[in-house]
């Protein structure tokens, strides 16, 4: 089955989950800008991730230069 034919509903209906949505999982970070740049890259994006829609689109297209800014912030940090 796809990602995208999963649905939270189905997930805890066939798993039999609980989800908790009171709890902050990163409670202590702060959350920063983006850049200039990556401002750029998704408003050049996002229309060929409208028109394509697929995952992969989203994975190459919004994922990857989201992980790029974080690398870059991180100073590039292995």
């Amino acid at each position: 089955m796809a990602y995208c034919d999963f649905t939270l509903r189905k997930v805890k209906t066939d798993l039999h989950l609980a989800v908790e949505e009171n709890t902050s999982l990163f409670p202590e970070i702060q959350p920063i800008p983006p850049s200039d740049y990556l401002t750029f890259v998704l408003q050049e994006h996002l229309p060929l991730v409208t028109a394509i829609n697929t995952e992969k689109a989203r994975s190459e297209l919004v994922v990857m230069p989201v992980l790029i800014e974080v690398r870059r912030y991180l100073q590039h940090q292995k």
